[in-house]
């Protein structure tokens, strides 16, 4: 123990008076742990080993290798297939993690990121600033397409230029009541104020409303890869700016496992 006898003696003789009970019954033949003593001995086993079990879980946790990353997603970042591909080689990796996935909204996102809720967002910007508490990584960049419903005359053109949606109605993305992300690039594509027919909260219920023919939808063009009834997909040509897929996280403060996951992105995005 690296001590000597008689502090040893102290330091017990201190923790009996302490605990209120007799360790060990003395003799000039021998020393014996109590009944009391033995209990002590069981639980501060006990106690060692748990101490063990969390210092190990602790160091792999810290390592990456066990532990949850909480991931909040949009459809864009479904139909790229980055998301699937993000998820799968990051359970190769690391099969011990648990991952946990919830589809949500962009201003959701970073809500329940900045609120500790969440911990990795796959969204897409739609040119809306984000919290500058936050970090952000671009995963890939997409032409934006024009969904539009499958008896809408212009679904009978291949690719449709800018000039051919001035005089269109739109149905534009529009969570929690803000549209003001998608209006800037609308504004930029067609170089004047568009004409608005619906605001809706997700791009399923976008491209529903477009398969009923009440107006047009842009989408990026992973989303093109989708088949739904009714619905049709055309390439927009001219100078348009491209849709980007992003990953938000807190900035700073990463460990463990979302420490790993963000690695991976950042090698991948290099690769």
């Amino acid at each position: 123990m690296h001590i000597v006898q008689p502090a040893l003696s102290v330091q017990i003789r201190a923790l009996e008076e302490e605990l209120g009970a007799a360790l060990f019954e003395r003799s000039t033949r021998r020393v014996a742990l109590t009944d009391a003593g033995r209990l002590l001995l069981g639980e501060a086993q006990r106690t060692i080993e748990q101490a063990e079990r969390t210092k190990s879980l602790i160091q792999r946790a810290a390592r990456g290798e066990t532990g949850i990353v909480r991931i909040g997603f949009v459809g864009n970042a479904l139909a790229s297939a980055r998301l699937s591909e993000d998820l799968g080689a990051f359970h190769d990796a690391w099969p011990n993690v648990v991952l946990d996935l919830q589809e949500m909204m962009p201003a959701e996102q970073q809500e329940a990121i900045l609120a500790g809720r969440l911990d990795i967002g796959y969204c897409s910007t739609f040119g809306v600033p984000f919290d500058a508490r936050l970090a952000v990584r671009t995963l890939g960049r997409w032409p934006w397409y024009v969904a539009l419903g499958a008896r809408h005359p212009l679904a009978r053109q291949p690719s449709l230029d800018v000039s051919a949606l001035m005089d269109e109605s739109f149905i534009v993305y529009a969570a929690e009541g803000d549209d003001e992300g998608q209006l800037a690039i609308l504004r930029q594509i067609l170089g004047k104020e568009p004409r608005i027919a619906h605001r809706m909260s997700s791009m399923l219920s976008m491209l529903a409303v477009t398969a009923a023919g009440l107006g047009v939808t842009l989408a990026p063009e992973p989303i093109s890869h989708m088949t739904l009834p009714n619905v049709v997909f055309r390439e927009l040509l001219g100078d348009v700016p491209k849709s980007d897929l992003v990953v938000i996280t807190r900035a700073g403060g990463e460990w463990g496992p979302i420490q790993r996951y963000l690695e991976m992105l950042d090698e991948g995005n290099q690769a």
